[in-house]
């Protein structure tokens, strides 16, 4: 499964010449430091979903000695290891332009990233191939967009909640949070697997 995720990167050697120009350009433009973190961590992954997509991959991995389940385990499992090596790069991208930022920006980045593959994985044994990365990469643009002004609506009309969640201590909020984004991401997971097994290539 290992080899899986390396290839992913050596696939990925000429858009990853491009990945530090986007992180600095993010820094450049002092984008939040969380903003910049989830868009490193999307970086890969979403690559190489948009690359097999074009190649029809699925029929040479299904004829390599991985089973289905390995198969999608390595991209969940890619998925994270790619994330920390990117919040390792752009760490030092920031720091090297002294640009402050806390773990608290790492959390949110990470967190956002690890939802928003959660929800989109799927779609790409769900939909046919053409035109998934594309519509994948729109919606969370239209999501990053809309989405603070999202959950200022909500906060202001579901006053229970809102009144809820501020109550709560900020260890117990953060556990919270991440055993949430922990069960999605597994649901996810699973949900995948079991649609990849079904699947016919």
């Amino acid at each position: 499964m290992f080899n899986l995720i390396r290839r992913d990167v050596i696939l990925q050697k000429r858009q990853l010449l491009i990945f530090l120009p986007v992180i600095l350009f993010f820094i450049i433009i002092d984008k939040h430091p969380a903003w910049t973190f989830l868009i490193a961590s999307i970086f890969i992954p979403f690559n190489t979903y948009a690359y097999d997509e074009k190649v029809e991959t699925n029929i040479l991995l299904n004829s390599l000695p991985y089973t289905r389940t390995e198969i999608i385990a390595s991209r969940y499992l890619g998925a994270i290891v790619y994330m920390l090596l990117a919040i390792g790069v752009t760490s030092l991208a920031l720091f090297a332009f002294n640009k402050p930022f806390t773990m608290i920006d790492i959390a949110i980045g990470s967190s956002l990233f690890l939802l928003f593959a959660a929800f989109t994985f799927p779609l790409f044994y769900i939909l046919k191939p053409g035109h998934i990365t594309m519509v994948v990469m729109i919606s969370f643009f239209l999501l990053a967009a809309i989405g603070p002004a999202i959950v200022l609506f909500l906060a202001e009309h579901l006053t229970a909640i809102t009144d809820f969640i501020v109550n709560l201590s900020v260890p117990v909020l953060y556990t919270g949070a991440t055993l949430v984004i922990m069960v999605v991401y597994v649901i996810s997971w699973v949900t995948t697997t079991v649609i990849y097994q079904r699947k016919a290539f």
